[in-house]
């Protein structure tokens, strides 16, 4: 007795069909754990904390060993005298403190553009995110990024340590003054005198 002709192709059918149907079931069987199981790969990226905001969505940026930040010993720390005063946000000449700063930092600045006005101890980046006086290049940083990259290389800026070892970078604020940055007009000194020829 022979096969009809349609018999083959259709077995072969149904065999791929079957072989299909079996490599399917555990992947599928996986999908319905992930779907049930909270530690599952979809599930992590809900339960990550969340990165402090950054003005450009990225992770913060590294921190770089530097030394305590130039404080005069009798203003700092800040919250002394501004932890006992209600904060006034209208800017206006200084009449009764800090008399001697001028701030000469770009048009319209105020000092709680920089400064945190409820706690004086921190500083305040563009984000709302307080951050300490040691690490005030991040600051500084949000509009001199081109300094800022520099100054991380060491292209700007002052480091000391080791060229391939543990180094120490010193804050904008060690060589600007921050509420008037602009270097000043140096006098020109007399060229080194020559070891020969000093008189003995």
């Amino acid at each position: 007795m022979r096969t009809p002709s349609f018999v083959t192709p259709l077995l072969l059918l149904v065999a791929l069909w079957s072989l299909q149907l079996v490599s399917s079931v555990p992947v599928q069987a996986d999908t319905q754990k992930g779907a049930q199981d909270p530690g599952a790969a979809g599930d992590q990226k809900l339960d990550k904390p969340a990165l402090p905001y950054d003005i450009k969505n990225r992770p913060p940026a590294q921190t770089f060993p530097v030394p305590r930040p130039p404080f005069s010993p009798d203003i700092f720390p800040c919250s002394q005298c501004h932890g006992m005063m209600k904060p006034n946000l209208n800017p206006r000449v200084l009449t009764d403190y800090h008399t001697e700063i001028v701030l000469h930092h770009a048009d319209g600045r105020w000092c709680t553009d920089c400064h945190n006005a409820l706690d004086r101890d921190k500083l305040r980046l563009i984000s709302g995110e307080l951050i300490d006086f040691s690490v005030s290049y991040r600051l500084c940083g949000q509009c001199h990024g081109d300094k800022f990259r520099d100054w991380k290389v060491g292209v700007h800026g002052k480091r000391t340590g080791n060229w391939n070892g543990d180094k120490q970078y010193l804050l904008c604020v060690h060589c600007h003054n921050p509420h008037d940055p602009k270097f000043k007009p140096l006098k020109p000194l007399p060229p080194p005198v020559r070891p020969a020829n000093l008189r003995r």
